[in-house]
């Protein structure tokens, strides 16, 4: 059985591809906004991105590339290796979408209620998107040779851990 620390650290790791961005854009929103399009575009244009969902996509690429680096993902893995990643950029276009729907609203006339209701759908696509997550990575890590999953093990155990060793 896993320990509690491999736990709470691989909860860390998922949770930060997940949510680091999205909250990161959840402060941005607080920025003054910029000039808005005069037209609402139709159904047939594109929504061009936000400067968050853009900056989002960035870190979620940048995540994406840094644990391949870091998991010595072969040729061999990449077909799994790309549902991992899919899961990811999944997880945020909906976290993007989440964020969008929060900023346009007024915070001013939400009621605690709704403020909570909101939370919530935050909290359950964080839980969906862990779910995709875990099932891509379960499929990778399975087919992994045991040397392999002993770094990715590693990996997990030791993210968040750079920090807390720096500063004790």
């Amino acid at each position: 059985m896993p320990s509690l620390s491999r736990l709470v650290a691989m909860s860390a790791l998922v949770g930060a591809t997940i949510l680091a961005a999205p909250l990161t854009a959840i402060a941005a929103d607080s920025a003054p906004p910029a000039a808005t399009q005069a037209v609402p575009p139709t159904a047939t244009q594109a929504v061009p991105p936000t400067a968050t969902q853009v900056a989002t996509r960035e870190t979620v690429e940048q995540r994406i590339t840094s644990l391949h680096a870091s998991l010595a993902i072969t040729p061999a893995e990449e077909a799994d290796w790309n549902g991992v990643s899919t899961a990811m950029r999944q997880s945020a276009a909906v976290m993007d979408k989440l964020v969008a729907e929060k900023s346009a609203i007024d915070p001013a006339k939400m009621t605690a209620v709704e403020d909570l209701m909101t939370y919530e759908k935050f909290a359950r696509a964080h839980v969906e998107g862990l779910k995709s997550l875990t099932h891509s990575f379960a499929v990778l890590y399975k087919a992994m040779p045991d040397a392999q999953k002993k770094v990715a093990d590693e990996v997990f155990q030791n993210f968040g851990h750079e920090k807390s060793a720096a500063h004790g």
